[in-house]
């Protein structure tokens, strides 16, 4: 019995020197973002950005690999078993937590098997109709939408997107009868706008902007809290007549769940470094977000609060979990 407890309390103190050893000593190599969706999109723009910056300051390359598939799932399985030292992190997106809301099984949780870190950008999505369409306003549309019988059609990058949950919210939200068309992403929803096969499309900005900017298409509002700064006269869905509204996609980073605090609390703060950087934060802008950082604690609220919410908002409009 003795033998067993002064074994046992050796082993927590090599534990314990382990981890000390680790905060002094890391990162002594490469550290690995992985990011769940194609390479040169919004996701691995975002972990690039931000990894260069961090590379720099802490002296060790930053590598960012592209696994894709499945909603970002595959990434985010991968990261959820590697070893918990810090050189696997996750470049998370919005669609982490819809994911947990949408799956009916997944190979982690969605919370529980991650620390976080902090996130990096936040980013609104815009309605958008056709240049040539009868709805000159988002008030045009709302109130279309409230009255038609059949409901007014709103394409989306796909079954179970954050595009296509932010409809089913402004349509619980806003009263309005809308039927969801879903697309294999955003390219796809714009073609099928610009040939008037759908009234309006819930897309990023970077999707959008240079058919806006070109005159084909026509932005009705932003949904985030404030305006957007890419189109700063465009007021928001929650100034034009559905108050409370408010939907953003996020990016932030991940780490495996027992990754300790030392190595956590040093990934936070040269984040939020890099955050501070000009180029970064102009970079970040340039992809339709906003630059901004958290605590580990503040992103964990926010990603299980987004996880409550998207998981209501699917139940109510009874999407098929996937």
């Amino acid at each position: 019995m003795i033998k067993a407890i002064i074994a046992s309390i050796i082993g927590i103190s090599c534990w314990l020197l382990s981890l000390s050893v680790l905060a002094q000593t890391y990162p002594d190599r490469p550290i690995k973002i992985l990011q769940g969706f194609a390479p040169g999109g919004n996701a691995d723009n975002i972990a690039r950005s931000i990894g260069l910056e961090v590379s720099k300051s802490l002296g060790q390359g930053v590598v960012v690999e592209a696994q894709t598939g499945a909603g970002g799932t595959i990434a985010s399985a991968s990261v959820a078993r590697a070893k918990p030292d810090g050189y696997t992190l996750l470049l998370a997106t919005g669609g982490h937590a819809v994911a947990g809301a949408l799956y009916n099984s997944l190979p982690y949780k969605t919370v529980a098997d991650f620390e976080m870190v902090s996130t990096i950008t936040y980013f609104p999505f815009l309605v958008v109709t056709s240049a040539e369409s009868k709805f000159k306003s988002f008030s045009d549309l709302l109130d279309a939408a409230r009255v038609s019988s059949n409901g007014l059609t709103y394409g989306s990058a796909g079954i179970g997107s954050t595009h296509h949950l932010a409809g089913e919210l402004l349509a619980k939200m806003g009263r309005m009868n809308l039927v969801h068309i879903p697309y294999r992403g955003d390219a796809a929803s714009i073609t099928a706008l610009l040939a008037n096969d759908v009234d309006f499309i819930i897309a990023p900005p970077t999707a959008v902007l240079t058919n806006i900017k070109s005159g084909k298409l026509r932005a009705l509002a932003t949904t985030g809290p404030q305006r957007w700064p890419g189109l700063p006269e465009l007021a928001t869905v929650a100034d034009q007549g559905v108050a409370g509204y408010d939907v953003r996609s996020w990016a932030g980073l991940l780490a495996p769940i027992g990754t300790p605090k030392s190595v956590i609390d040093k990934l936070n703060a040269e984040t939020l470094k890099a955050l501070q950087v000009a180029s970064v934060k102009a970079r970040l802008e340039e992809m339709g977000g906003e630059a901004r950082g958290s605590t580990p604690e503040e992103m964990r609220q926010m990603v299980s609060s987004e996880l409550q919410r998207w998981t209501q908002v699917i139940n109510e409009a009874k999407i098929p979990k996937q």
